[in-house]
């Protein structure tokens, strides 16, 4: 079996894992649209506040800003594999619930195409969903009675994304993708009434393709600008609805409607701006800024609405020598701060979050031409008011970055 046979088996064996994965996040905050849009990046990005639209990463992929493609090395080939876990602490004013959640966060492979010309394909969650309300009360209509329900929701969608670079001229680099973005959110409801007991079950599938394109201007050989643009685009929604019946531990199907179609849902115009600056050779520092025009798409949620979202993030990176023989001289000293304003306003105020960051990475392998990106992150979104739920977090990603050498005549004394 040769390279290109295992890395093509490699990629689509992960990535039948990752886009089944469900329970990547417990947010109660993922009830509302797609669910917990992801954030994070691959690599290096998670430890430095998920910054990258500026950031030049030769030897790492980059799946932030498309046109990073075009500084692949010849005949070299990059996987990354990542996984992350998630403790939150949720409370409001009486109550507060801790849990833990663990599973694979990315997969992606870069490669050089030609000359000025380079490829990724990765496969990251686009958004989780995992959220539990349980001894929810109604009242029976026409009567002073209530019943009390439980509400379930798993599942979340996945960015099965390409992207290519190309250096038009020297310093200057274009990029293009394409998203392919697919899932299904899946909610339960569970009621009793008198002495039977329901079971509503809605299973929504969403597709759809979005297209993306990026650039990167290097000003002199420290200090690299960025920009991104991700088009709006509608999802193409289909819904399967059923409605079980239990009475004296008999189970009745009272409905199981076929596939229908369901309201489209709208993906926001999302521009973004970055930059990064080399620092006495050792120190590297990066920002970014992204606005998505939520307001735009003009939908609304049953207890909020869609409002415009901007994204702030700050990063840094100090390693001593990368071309030293030494191997502490070539770790890497990651950290960054993010803050998202949200895109979701309840009773008028918004769901905002922010996070810090601190990362490692450590060269692996023979040359240490790999490396082990390891980040920490502790964060918090929302506030305690009126019927909103504070959520902090704490999140540790994994990401192995292994390099492999292609193409390359043996040379023979």
């Amino acid at each position: 079996m040769n390279k290109v046979q295992f890395s093509v088996m490699l990629f689509f064996s992960i990535s039948t894992i990752l886009a089944q994965s469900e329970g990547l996040t417990s947010s109660p905050y993922s009830l509302y649209g797609l669910g917990t849009i992801n954030q994070s990046g691959i690599g290096k990005t998670n430890g430095m506040g998920y910054v990258g639209i500026g950031l030049k990463t030769p030897e790492e992929i980059n799946n932030i800003n498309t046109a990073n493609f075009a500084l692949v090395p010849q005949n070299l080939f990059i996987y990354d594999v990542g996984l992350k876990g998630l403790y939150n602490t949720f409370s409001n004013r009486a109550d507060q619930e801790t849990k833990t959640t663990l599973n694979f966060s990315n997969l992606a492979v870069a490669f050089r195409i030609g000359q000025g010309l380079g490829a990724g394909l990765s496969l990251v969650p686009y958004s989780d969903v995992g959220y539990s309300l349980v001894g929810i009360k109604t009242n029976i209509e026409g009567s002073n009675e209530t019943f009390e329900s439980s509400v379930t929701g798993v599942g979340g969608l996945s960015d099965l994304k390409l992207n290519l670079g190309y250096e038009l001229l020297p310093g200057l680099r274009l990029g293009l993708g394409g998203s392919l973005l697919f899932g299904n959110i899946e909610e339960t409801e569970t009621f009793e009434i008198s002495s039977s007991n329901f079971e509503l079950t809605e299973n929504t599938n969403y597709t759809g393709f979005r297209l993306n394109t990026g650039i990167q201007f290097d000003v002199s050989e420290n200090i690299t600008l960025g920009s991104t643009i991700q088009l709006p685009t509608s999802l193409k929604g289909t819904l399967k609805r059923s409605v079980l019946k239990n009475v004296d531990q008999t189970e009745i199907t009272v409905e199981n409607e076929g596939t229908d179609s369901t309201d489209d849902f709208k993906m926001p115009l999302q521009v973004g701006l970055g930059f990064s600056a080399k620092i006495f050779k050792s120190l590297t520092l990066a920002g970014d800024y992204k606005n998505n025009y939520w307001s735009d798409t003009q939908q609304t949620e049953n207890l909020g609405s869609y409002v415009d979202q901007s994204v702030f993030a700050l990063g840094m990176e100090y390693e001593k020598n990368s071309d030293s023989f030494k191997y502490v001289d070539r770790i890497q000293y990651r950290l960054g701060y993010n803050y998202d304003t949200g895109y979701l306003s309840m009773n008028g105020s918004k769901i905002d979050g922010y996070s810090f960051t601190a990362g490692i990475g450590l060269p692996v392998g023979q040359g240490w031409k790999s490396r082990l990106n390891l980040s920490y992150s502790y964060g918090s979104q929302g506030q305690i008011q009126n019927i909103m739920i504070k959520e902090n977090f704490h999140l540790v990603t994994l990401n192995l970055g292994l390099k492999d050498v292609w193409f390359q005549k043996r040379k023979i004394n």
